[in-house]
Parts: structure tokens; sequence; C-alpha cells
């Protein structure tokens, strides 16, 4: 159209913080340990069983080790974010990418979320909702003052931008 620019799908500027490697490695770590252990205890106490019971705790116990080495490397690659004046921009993925954009007249809530893994790892996750069907838009990983800056910037955008947000 004449007089008009035209919009690019484009991928979103910014990367996450990259102790979201780490954060992911121990969520990763947690996640395997926890069968892992119940399952030696199980062989330790379930005569019977106890080759076979060990044989897939050792098995789930490499397959963790594996996952924790290689994804969160990997999904640091792929996760971007981006917020402009206009929107919010979150591209996930690798295989099956998402890129969800959420526009600053439809957002309703900006929320911070500290787990006590991210803390540890001083992170953040800000979560921004908006009236869509598909969910919130969630940028996890970000550094803990980032993360409350970008909130505290959300909020006066989406302040100052007309629209009702539904």
């Amino acid at each position: 159209m004449a007089g008009e620019s035209a919009v690019r799908l484009r991928p979103p500027r910014n990367t996450l913080d990259e102790r979201a490697i780490a954060w992911w490695r121990a969520q990763w770590l947690v996640a395997t340990a926890v069968p892992v252990v119940a399952l030696v205890v199980l062989g330790g106490l379930v005569e019977p069983a106890r080759v076979w019971l060990l044989a897939t705790a050792a098995a789930a116990a490499a397959a963790g080790l594996a996952c924790t080495a290689f994804f969160p490397r990997w999904w640091f690659k792929v996760h971007r974010w981006e917020v402009t004046e206009d929107a919010v921009y979150v591209r996930t993925g690798f295989f099956w990418q998402e890129w969800r954009i959420a526009p600053m007249s439809r957002i309703q809530t900006v929320d911070t979320v500290r787990g006590p893994l991210e803390q540890a790892f001083r992170l953040a996750t800000v979560t921004v909702t908006t009236a869509s069907a598909k969910g919130a838009v969630t940028i996890a990983g970000l550094d803990h003052q980032l993360a409350a800056d970008l909130a505290e910037r959300l909020t006066r955008i989406t302040r100052d931008t007309p629209g009702d947000a539904t």
C-alpha cells in the first residue's frame, strides 16, 4: 500500500542471560536425579529385581546426563526475545519454531517470577499475559534486574498505549 512501510517478521534481537544454560542444566540434573535415586533405592530393597532396577537407573542417569550436556546450550542458541514500543516478540524452538508477538495494546498483565533455582542463578522469568487463547508470552532466563526493569518498562508502555487489552 502506498504510504505504509512493510513490516517483516524477523528474529528478535536479544538472547537470554548466559546463566540460563547453567539454570537449565540444574533443572535437568534435578529431574534426572529424582527417578535415578528412587530406582537405586528400590534396587537396594527389592532383591529379585535388583539387576533390572539398577540397569534402568544407570540408563536413566546416562540419558539425563547426555540431555544435561546437550539441550541447554542448544536452547540458548535458539531462544530470542525483544521488546519495542509496539510489541513483545519471542522466538523459541529449533525443529518446531514458535514465534509469539504480543501487541502492547493487547497486554493485560506483566509478571515476574523467580523460583528457587532461578534465585540461585540470579535469573527471573517475565510473563506477559494477553487476551490470546494461546496463553501468555514468557521470557525465561533473564537477569533478575533486567527482568524487573523490563516489567517496569512494559507496564509504562502498556499504560500509555491506547487499546482495550482484550
